[in-house]
């Protein structure tokens, strides 16, 4: 008997660390910024990011590791093979951590104006999909939220309709003026992780 529970408990270990290894896969992040170079031969992408560094990204054009990328932002993306458009204002989805950071795909936020700014949530009324937050210095400000907006939540890039942040939480904005009406593009509630 006791031989038998042996053999069964290594078995459904074995299974576990199968199913584990077959479901492992890099979670799609996202930052905003603007695209400084495109480098076809190195299969490198140079994005000043909002915090204003400079972030070397590699082309996934090759790439065999499985993501996990929300398809909805996945389909409002270019690949980031057939992203050309240097000196554009994009949000910049990836994986990897560090030096270590491999590009899938790129949106450009259009021509703009842009407005970052950097502050708590006040609140985020989902009935009219407005997000209030009070900025380190100023008066509160207002930003809509449509249905192309982008957060990352540290658990990876979503659409903005999932973002549930508490009071105070900290967030940084880039919104553009649509219709006469402050709207956030890309939401980076992550940047303090």
């Amino acid at each position: 008997m006791l031989r038998w529970c042996l053999r069964t408990c290594i078995l459904a270990g074995c299974f576990l660390l199968v199913s584990l290894a077959a479901r492992a896969q890099e979670v799609v992040h996202a930052l905003g910024g603007t695209v400084t170079s495109i480098d076809p031969a190195a299969k490198t992408i140079t994005v000043k990011t909002d915090d204003g560094s400079q972030s070397l990204f590699s082309d996934a054009i090759n790439s065999k590791t499985a993501i996990e990328f929300d398809p909805n932002i996945r389909n409002d993306a270019t690949a980031a093979d057939e992203f050309k458009k240097s000196g554009t204002r994009a949000i910049v989805y990836y994986f990897g951590v560090g030096n270590a950071r491999t590009v899938v795909a790129l949106r450009s936020l259009g021509p703009g104006p842009f407005t970052i700014s950097t502050g708590t949530v006040v609140s985020l009324d989902n009935g009219q999909h407005l997000l209030s937050m009070k900025p380190t210095s100023g008066a509160v400000q207002s930003f809509k939220m449509a249905s192309s907006t982008v957060v990352e939540t540290g658990m990876g890039a979503k659409e903005g309709s999932y973002f549930r942040p508490g009071k105070g939480d900290q967030v940084r904005v880039t919104a553009t003026v649509v219709n006469g009406v402050a709207t956030a593009l890309f939401i980076n509630a992550a940047i303090y992780y």
